[in-house]
């Protein structure tokens, strides 16, 4: 797609973001403002850029990770050890209403450009840090990997199966719930910037970010001073709500409620179980839940995973199947009706398939106009019309 593509409305336009971040949590982040319509301006290495460039799959030597998650973005090199770049960028700086930033806490003070020299510089930014524990607190000087933040978190203990070991969820899940809240963060920001007049610094951690999001089960422990234990596929709050294994695959159930419970026990000839003091409340079926599973499981064992489905889903009880990677890029309501997967044109990789933006807005819809920048393509033109004011 052409960066002068006429893209319509777009809800951050005239936005001007500095993107000194690296890899995923920060870029996910400024990947989602851009679509919004936001000028992001991403500082990368010279003669390296972003670790992500290198990171595969690749396709004719591009690195897709890197594309998908910095396209509509602008890329300039700088080297933040020479102080006439740090000078440069500062000069940036002025313009700008948002620097988006994931290093070490420290690290950006000891290159001059931490959120005391900054707001100096420019009093109205937003600047948003985004690290594993956060700018504060006696852990603040750890290193923070996605990994860490799910360890630290929580979400690893209660994660798995309950004779297997702490495991960590199917995607980096700690930077990506990063991502999002510091976006949240960012928009507040600029929100109350225009009340009050003044930026201020949004402050993300890794670790914080995956306790809010594991918030349900820690009310386990606060309420009832019970530490859950690894459940697998199980829910500690509904039942049965989990995997169930069909003739030929997987699929899930959510009974959300006693409501559906009856219909479920009356679409499976089982209307027994609907006063059955183990099941007739979701509070009994929880506790009850392995002896549950195991009758389901034996009605669920003489069908197929889609005549389940029918046969669910025509009664209106809550249940899917268990999407591969090659079912979601294919699915006509995920990838092509939802627009979850899409296509752009990269200078050197050519067309390459990336996800798309889970926003949905009516007026001002998040857009991908343009490929991931090539590393430096945009810096004669972001020093001549910010720097060099021409």
């Amino acid at each position: 797609m052409d960066n002068h593509e006429s893209v319509g409305l777009k809800a951050l336009e005239g936005i001007k973001i500095i993107d000194l971040s690296r890899v995923l949590a920060g870029p996910f982040c400024t990947m989602l403002l851009a679509d919004m319509g936001a000028e992001v301006i991403k500082v990368e290495i010279p003669g390296k850029g972003d670790d992500s460039r290198t990171f595969p799959p690749f396709k004719k030597g591009q690195g897709t990770y890197f594309i998908n998650f910095n396209r509509n973005k602008k890329s300039i090199v700088l080297d933040l050890k020479n102080p006439s770049d740090v000078d440069k960028l500062l000069e940036i700086i002025k313009s700008m209403d948002v620097l988006v930033e994931n290093f070490r806490p420290g690290t950006m003070e000891k290159m001059g450009l931490g959120y005391e020299r900054i707001k100096e510089v420019n009093n109205q930014i937003i600047y948003a840090s985004i690290s594993g524990f956060g700018h504060y607190g006696p852990y603040k000087d750890k290193p923070g990997y996605d990994i860490i933040g799910q360890a630290v978190g929580g979400i690893m203990s209660i994660t798995g199966w309950p004779d297997g070991p702490p495991t960590r969820t199917g995607t980096a899940i700690a930077d990506i719930l990063a991502a999002l809240f510091c976006t949240i963060g960012i928009l507040s920001a600029l929100q109350a910037r225009s009340i009050h007049g003044k930026g201020q610094k949004v402050d993300i951690a890794l670790v914080d970010s995956v306790v809010s999001a594991i918030g349900t089960i820690l009310q386990i422990y606060m309420v009832e001073k019970r530490i859950p234990k690894r459940a697998g596929n199980q829910y500690d709050f509904i039942a049965p709500y989990e995997a169930f294994m069909a003739k030929d695959g997987w699929f899930v159930l959510g009974v959300g409620n006693d409501n559906i419970w009856k219909k479920f026990c009356n679409t499976i000839d089982r209307k027994d179980l609907i006063n059955d003091e183990r099941f007739n409340t979701n509070v009994e079926r929880v506790k009850h839940n392995k002896e549950l599973a195991e009758i389901i499981g034996h009605w669920t064992a003489n069908f197929t995973v889609q005549e389940i489905l029918s046969i669910l889903e025509e009664k209106g009880i809550p249940a899917a199947p268990i999407n591969n990677l090659e079912q979601i890029v294919n699915d006509p309501h995920i990838a092509i009706a939802r627009e979850m997967i899409q296509k752009i044109v990269h200078p050197i990789a050519g067309e390459v398939k990336i996800t798309g933006n889970p926003i949905k807005m009516s007026e001002t819809n998040p857009k991908i106009y343009a490929s991931s920048p090539l590393l430096g393509e945009h810096t004669d033109y972001v020093i001549n019309k910010y720097v060099n004011k021409t």
